[in-house]
Parts: structure tokens; sequence; C-alpha cells
């Protein structure tokens, strides 16, 4: 165990034939010596002219003598004790456990043991249940051991220690992906949120600290756990993460990681009674082991990249750690606690039932649940929602936590600043301007101004108000089909509300164009005019009002198609339509509360793609990750248009804690290569969802960009008649698949996909397989 506070840390670098020479001055051992994989110490195979064989170990420049000869007591009690091996120190001709060596000038600390000899387990190809026994019973056995051990205590910096987390943060920043940063930042936060706070009620003693497959040793003849090596890290610290050091080398590799270390934890339990309160949280022990492993190996091998033994596990324990991410806490707990043979914890809250019950009394009809059977929803992260039993859900559904739920760095931000402070914009912060600063660069043309709400809806409120002020008018051009959110308002420009069930049909000032769908729409595939004409439909609106001597104010559209079906307007749709519009004197509006911060994959905001600059841009929906934040970015022009006297003021619009949340999701989107995800990863996802279609006949087309698709289901692709029934069919049966998928579209026949855009390849392969055997089952 090294003192990491201290000065600068200086290795050994010794010879095998220096080795050889110290084996003999020291310890009066004659022989022949070998280097061996070490970390940030020297160790040498030293054989014996008798053939005996020994390790001479060296010891960094910062280590401690007085916990070498801890280390020393513990070995000695415990090969007494319980009968196993464990690497014995031979005494010096000098009568002592440790000597000191220089080299350079510098002092060492070095010590020589018996080499203890067999095979690791981690050289066993599919260990047995009854090898995973055995090492929960060896363990359970020595701790029992180490709990009566009194050695001197030290001040340790010992980075593998749990009670130094928090230095794990600094050692993180070393990780150069971002994304894998993050999902390190995550778990160290969940261990800091729920671990810490309730530390003291966790038993402490001396543990061994780093009982991993490469330092147990086993008969290769009778398979049975010889002994243990390698007390390099022995910490008094939490009994329960001796098990958790164990348990994350063991996951490694495994295909279903919780279950596979169930007798482990069975054993141990047996020999060495558990606590409920260490079962609950062996998950956190176990994920800050992984934490801490690849934050090390990431820092160290910055200093050392020729060091092969720093990197031996980062691979195996990277991927784990992404496998914990599809983990529930809750879910591992139970599993662990059944291995106890205690009973299963009650999920908190009130049981679906009576939850339906309450929400049925105190909740508006008017709001609607998906699936049949609904979901209790009470966790979330990144591309993942978990039940209350800690069943993971893959969302494609979710366009809102756009950079992933609970994404740590959004998390902290908002944290941080409603910690200090939350207020509204009459005060000067530098947390709104940085923001505008941020939000406009992203921006082309002369979008600059902006102004802060708290909702799509609320934007494009404010988007119609600005339309009018520049205008002076009051009649709006919409595409069919379209949903501009719940306002009174903006109801009055959504079809797909007043024209729905409930709705009270278009009104007076409102224009309906229809809808440039190629697929299913008046013009279609195979005329080669269709982008044109359904321009030309624009201008017959703008003739109509010509003729009654009436203005439009504005023409507002999504830049792709959302509750329609994800439908991309056709190449140069757009760039006609707005001609026309400014022409006669009205303002373009781009409505990206869907479709906006990289979601397409190819450009920052939809409307880019379709070679248009807009007058007034509405943001909404993955702007604040899931916080209720939107914007409205306009030209100076507009703006001054919009100052009328009338003060402009939100209450929450613009606040603090908004702002540095919304700055938070642009870092990441940037840092994270997010935008360059959602299009890689939306190529694959479409690409797949093709080879689908190609072969089922329900399937009638595939559309979309980037991570915003959809796919129509129709019964035969003569006739495109809307396959209802099968689409409904997929959407519940992809729940069973654990994904969540919901249906959209005029006919309810279309399956949407707009997941946070860190979904990846693996996920587009989960999701094509699941779909894949719905298909079979329902074609």
């Amino acid at each position: 165990m090294t003192n990491m506070k201290n000065t600068k840390m200086i290795h050994p670098d010794f010879t095998a034939k220096e080795a050889v020479q110290l084996a003999e001055k020291f310890f009066g051992i004659k022989g022949a010596a070998k280097p061996l994989s070490s970390y940030i110490d020297q160790n040498f195979l030293i054989t014996a002219v008798d053939k005996k064989k020994y390790v001479l170990k060296i010891f960094n420049s910062l280590e401690n003598p007085v916990f070498i000869q801890n280390q020393s007591a513990a070995t000695s009690v415990l090969k007494k004790k319980t009968g196993y091996l464990f690497p014995g120190f031979v005494s010096s001709v000098n009568n002592e456990s440790i000597e000191k060596v220089e080299k350079n000038g510098v002092t060492f600390v070095s010590c020589l043991l018996n080499f203890v000899d067999g095979k690791f387990i981690s050289e066993v190809k599919n260990p047995s249940v009854n090898l995973a026994a055995q090492t929960g019973s060896f363990l359970g056995k020595m701790d029992k051991v180490l709990e009566n051990l009194n050695l001197p205590s030290q001040n340790y910096e010992l980075r593998w220690n749990p009670d130094n987390f928090r230095k794990i943060y600094d050692l993180a920043q070393s990780i150069a992906n971002e994304k894998d940063k993050n999902t390190v930042l995550y778990f160290l936060n969940l261990y800091r949120d729920e671990v810490v706070p309730q530390m003291h009620k966790l038993r402490r003693q001396l543990i061994h600290n780093d009982a991993n497959d490469s330092n147990f040793l086993i008969d290769e003849k009778t398979n049975k756990i010889t002994g243990l090596i390698d007390f390099g890290d022995m910490s008094h610290t939490f009994r329960i993460n001796e098990l958790a050091v164990a348990l994350a080398y063991m996951m490694m590799g495994r295909e279903n990681p919780v279950e596979n270390v169930l007798p482990v934890i069975r054993a141990y339990n047996g020999v060495n009674k558990l606590e409920e309160i260490e079962l609950g949280f062996l998950y956190h022990f176990i994920v800050l082991r992984l934490c801490t492993s690849v934050s090390i190996s990431a820092a160290d091998k910055m200093k050392n990249p020729l060091n092969a033994h720093i990197t031996v596990s980062e691979k195996s324990a990277w991927e784990l750690l992404r496998k914990f991410i599809v983990i529930d806490p809750f879910y591992a707990k139970n599993k662990f606690r059944s291995a106890c043979g205690l009973k299963p914890l009650t999920p908190d809250g009130k049981p679906i039932s009576e939850l339906l019950s309450a929400r049925h009394e105190h909740l508006g009809k008017a709001l609607s649940l998906s699936y049949n059977k609904p979901l209790k929803i009470t966790r979330g992260l990144f591309q993942y929602l978990f039940d209350e039993k800690g069943n993971p859900y893959l969302d494609t559904v979710n366009n809102v936590c756009h950079v992933g739920h609970c994404h740590p760095v959004v998390v902290e931000s908002a944290k941080s600043q409603i910690a200090m402070l939350n207020t509204n914009t009459r005060y000067l912060h530098d947390n709104i301007v940085e923001y505008a600063e941020k939000l406009t660069a992203t921006l082309p043309g002369k979008l600059k101004v902006c102004y802060f709400v708290c909702s799509g809806s609320e934007a494009n409120e404010l988007a119609l108000r600005m339309a009018k002020a520049h205008t002076g008018s009051d009649d709006f051009i919409v595409i069919d089909h379209a949903y501009h959110g719940n306002t009174n308002s903006v109801i009055n420009i959504s079809p797909y509300k007043f024209n729905g069930p409930g709705g009270k049909g278009c009104p007076v000032n409102t224009h309906i164009v229809p809808i440039p769908d190629l697929y299913r729409g008046i013009f279609r595939e195979d005329d080669p005019f269709a982008p044109k004409k359904y321009a030309c439909e624009v201008n017959k609106i703008l003739d109509g009002l010509k003729k009654m001597n009436r203005k439009p104010a504005a023409f507002i559209a999504e830049s792709v198609s959302g509750v329609a079906g994800q439908i991309v307007w056709p190449e140069g749709y757009l760039q006609d339509v707005y001609k026309m519009v400014r022409k006669a004197g009205a303002v373009c509006i781009a409505d990206e509360v869907q479709t906006g911060f990289g979601r397409i994959g190819t450009h920052m905001w939809a409307f880019q793609a379709q070679g248009v600059i807009p007058d007034i841009v509405v943001m909404g929906k993955p702007i604040g990750n899931g916080h209720p934040l939107a914007a409205v970015v306009t030209t100076a022009e507009i703006a001054r248009s919009f100052e009328n006297g009338m003060e402009y003021f939100n209450t929450f619009g613009g606040n603090p804690v908004s702002c540095a949340i919304g700055n938070a999701v642009l870092d990441v989107i940037k840092k994270e290569k997010l935008m360059e995800n959602a299009h890689e990863t939306g190529m694959f996802f479409k690409s797949e969802l093709v080879k689908l279609q190609k072969k089922y006949e329900l399937i009638g087309i595939v559309r979309g960009e980037g991570l915003f698709l959809g796919f129509e289901m129709v019964q035969d692709r003569i006739s495109r008649i809307p396959a209802v029934k099968e689409t409904s069919l997929i959407a519940e049966g992809m729940k069973k698949h654990g994904i969540l998928a919901s249906v959209d579209g005029p006919f309810h026949n279309i399956i949407k996909i707009k997941p946070p855009i860190c979904f990846n390849r693996e996920n587009v392969k989960y999701y094509i397989n699941s779909l894949k055997n719905i298909l079979d089952v329902i074609s």
C-alpha cells in the first residue's frame, strides 16, 4: 500500500542481474531471476540453486515500511488459522522481514516471499459453481480472521480504498472517451448520494482488498482453492468491500453477471453472515471498484504507457461497467438477498393498482397512459428506464431526455446552481447571457435574439405573438396533421388537435395546406413534380388571402413532421414555400421542438438540412434534457417589432438554474459528439429497418433522419390500408422485450423512434432482433 500524499513516486528499475545480487546479499539466496508483471512495484521470480522458488519484491519509493510489516503479520496469522497458503515473508540475513536497497541515490524497500505455487482462477475457462462457492467460503473465513487482527494504523492514501473514493473523481478526468467518463461520474455520484450518508452504519475491519481472480490460486488436480497472494492493497475499510472486489472481477466476461456470482455470496454468508445493509450496498461497492479500476488505468497509462500490467483488466472492466448501466440497484439487491435466504424487498411507493385508483381520483381523465398494462417507472439512466422492480426498458420514445436520462453533467449543473441561486431575469446574471451566446452560435444567419420560456407550447405561443407584432396580421398557414402545443392559441394552429377528437375544427384565421407526404399524400413518389405541387398548395392559400385583402402573418411548420409520422419534407419544398411566404410579407417559423439539437444527425437544426433559414426558431423538449426549458430565437428586426411598449416578462423563463442546465446540455452534445452519434447510429438503424421492410410486407415505408425515425405499417403495399391492429401489437410486444415503443400518425399505424441520442449500435441490434421476432409472430 502506497502513501500517495507525499512527494513524487519513483518506480524501481532493477535489472534481473541486480535482483540476483540483492537476493543473495540480503537474503542469502543464490539463484536466477526472472521479471514478473507488476503495477507500481517490481517483482522477480527467484529460482534458487536448490530449485526452491521465491518472489523478490522491490517497492516503489513511497511505500510505507510499516505496512509491509503489517502484510507479514497478516499472512502469518492467516496461514496458521485457515490452513490456506499465503505468501510468507523470508527473514533476511539480518533477521528482518524487509531490507532497504538503493539505486541511483533512491532508497527502496524490498522483501523476499515464499513462492505460492498453483494455477490462477483467471486461467480457468468457465469456472464451475463449486469453484465460485469455494471463493465465497474462502473470503468469509479469511475475513473472520482479519476482523480480530489489530495492526499499526496509518493514514494511507491508497487509491483502491473506498474511503478515498473522492480521489477517483480527479482520476476519472483522464478517461479519454467523454461518454465513458460520464458513465463513471454517474456511478460515483450514485455512491456519494446513497452510500456515503449511510456508511457509518457499515462494519469496518482489515481486508485483503484485492481478491481478484488473478490472485486466487487453485490446485490443478483437485480444482480446489489453495491460497491467495498479493496483500499490497490491504486496507482497514468496509468489510463488504472484500466481497465486492472479488465479485467485480468474477463478473467480468459473464453474460448474466448478477446471477453468476450468487453462489459466491451464498457461500460467504454461510461462514460469515452478511448484514442486510451490506447486501443493500453491495451493488454500489462492486460498481465503485470498477470505476476505480478504469479511472486509475486511464490516469496511470498516461504516465507509463508501456506498462501492460496497468491495463490488464481495463477492457473487461469497461465491458462490465457498461452492463451495469442496465442493471438496476433494486433488482441486484433483491438477487443478493435471495442468495442469503432473505425475502425480497417490496418496491417503495404504492402498488400499481392503488396508484391507478389514486390517479383516476385526483388527476383528470384527459391525461393518458401508455400500454394496456401501464408501467410504473421509477428510475432512468441514459437510454434506459426502470420500473419499480428494477426491470430495464430500452427507451425509444422519450425525445425529451435528449442526451440521456439523468445525465450526470446535467444533473450536477442543476444541483450546483439551485443550491446557490434561482431568481428571475430582472437581475443581471452570467448564466442567461452565456447560454444565449452559446445557443445562438449554433444557429445560422441573423438568428441572434433569444427569449427563454418553460415549454414548447409556450415558445410557439410567443412565436405567434412575434409574428403578429411584426406583420400586423393574424392569419397563419399550417401543414395538415401538425401539432404545435397545448395552449389555446397553438391548438388553433394544430390540425392534429382541432380536427381530432374533441376539437372544434379549423379557426377562420388558420389555413391548412396538404402534408407533403410522398407515400400517402395527394401527390406521391411516382410524380417527379410532387414537391413543386405541394409548394403550390401554399401559394393557393396566399392568393386566396390576397383576394380577401388579408395578409398572412406566418407559415409555421416542423422541420420534419412529428405526429404525422416522421415525414421528411421533399427536397426543395421548404425553400419554395419560404420564398412564397416571404414575398407575401409573412415570416417563416421553424418548429424545432422535436427535431432540434442534433437529433437528425447531419445538422444541429433540421431546417438546415432543408437549405433554409427561418425568421423565428422555436425550441423545446430536448433543450433542458427533461427540465422545463424552451426558447424562441429570432432576428433583431423581429425583436424590435415585438418591443412595442408592452413589457415581456416570464416568471421562470431564463432563470439561472434553467440556463445552467441548457448550457450543460449543449456541452454534452458537443463533447460526447452526440450529433455525430445520431447520424451514424441513425443510418445504421434505418438500413436495418429497410432490410426488415424488404422481408415483411407489413412494413410499408421506413422514413426519417438520424434518430428521428419511423416506419409505417400497412395491410398490403398496393392499397396501403393502415395496419392499425398490427401496429398496436408491435408496441405491446416490444414492451415484453424490454423496449418502449409508441404508436404515431393520423391513422395510428406508425411506430415512432425518437430515443435519447446516446442510443448505440448494440441498442439498434437488440431493437431489430426483437422487432423481427414480433413480426414473425404477427405476420
